[in-house]
């Protein structure tokens, strides 16, 4: 039986030719480029990845580097991307490329795949971009593309879904690997896109696309998720004494946000008359408590709902660490979250 998939090599590959854009991490086919820009770019969008990207470069421009940073400058290099995990996870796997496989980044899916932190999207990435293996790379706009492509109405949120994709395009999938799977990213990135918006009269498969020829771009692709959210209410201080410095401390290393700083912050709602006595709880004599402002942040399964209060203390202890405004922007990284309330 034919694949329905075959049409699209030509065309994609003559018009990925003609439209790529030029991003940093494309300036070559250097393995390092492309992992540390396909792990930026998962949840994240391209114009918010390119600063972060030069940023990390700069500071960590081989796998030796980033194998033996330590762990306060890499969070604040990744600072403002969220999924810290992500930046953790780099940093392990760099130490298993320099340990195991002598600081040579591994050119094939398989072994690209026992890394941490690197999935079968990001191990078939690196595979095709950087070595031209004969892999898929399906990601979230792979699969709009490809779903639009077939006016498939699977539910592409389903795992199954994402692998009868990925063995179609196994089968078609042409020697310019790399090329190929790019122009599949390029093409959801900038004109197969969601929420029933296509340009579809500029993509270069509008011949062979089921759903515009059909008029279901609008329906295509399913997405079905039944998601249970969390909700937590926080009380946070921003704790001052008598030199301006802030007092903050480091989360453990478990769970959400682990091995960052924060505000210290306690969970639920209290009154004022409450919060002297947690304070006081804490080694601390505050002089004044104000309310400050009230925030909401989201998470991929927990929303903090946060109360913040304004707190003044003429000492500060050894409980917290105590710091400038200088330091805090600068040296040491704290959550999204905690500096919606600075």
């Amino acid at each position: 039986m034919k694949n329905e998939l075959l049409p699209i090599v030509e065309p994609l590959l003559r018009w990925f030719e003609e439209n790529r854009r030029a991003l940093p991490w494309r300036e070559d086919r250097e393995p390092y480029h492309v992992w540390i820009s396909e792990i930026m770019l998962q949840q994240t969008r391209i114009e918010a990845v390119m600063r972060y990207y030069a940023r990390f470069m700069d500071a960590l421009p081989t796998v030796e580097q980033l194998s033996t940073v330590d762990d306060d400058t890499l969070l604040k290099l990744w600072e403002g991307l969220g999924y810290y995990s992500r930046a953790r996870n780099l940093k392990k796997a760099a130490g298993i490329i320099m340990r195991d496989h002598g600081g040579v980044f591994p050119r094939c899916y398989e072994q690209l795949r026992q890394l941490p932190g690197i999935g079968d999207y990001t191990a078939g990435a690196i595979a095709s971009l950087c070595f031209d293996e004969r892999v898929p790379a399906v990601d979230g706009n792979v699969l709009r593309v490809i779903t639009r492509v077939l006016g498939s109405r699977a539910n592409v949120l389903l795992q199954t879904t994402k692998q009868d994709i990925t063995r179609q395009l196994c089968a078609v999938i042409p020697e310019q690997a790399g090329r190929f799977n790019e122009g599949l990213m390029e093409l959801g990135e900038l004109i197969c896109l969601p929420n029933g918006m296509p340009d579809c009269v500029r993509c270069p498969l509008y011949r062979c696309c089921t759903a515009y020829l059909q008029g279901l771009t609008a329906e295509i692709p399913v997405r079905q998720k039944e998601l249970r959210r969390t909700a937590v209410e926080k009380t946070v201080f921003l704790i001052h004494d008598a030199n301006g410095y802030i007092a903050i401390e480091k989360r453990d290393g478990q769970g959400l946000l682990s091995g960052m700083y924060q505000l210290p912050n306690i969970d639920g709602y209290f009154s004022v008359e409450e919060l002297y006595d947690r304070l006081k709880g804490m080694g601390l004599d505050p002089s004044a408590i104000d309310h400050h402002k009230d925030r909401k942040h989201v998470f991929t399964h927990i929303d903090w709902y946060m109360c913040s209060y304004r707190v003044s203390v003429a000492e500060p202890n050894d409980r917290f660490l105590w710091v400038s405004e200088e330091e805090l922007r600068s040296a040491y990284p704290l959550p999204t979250a905690f500096k919606k309330l600075l």
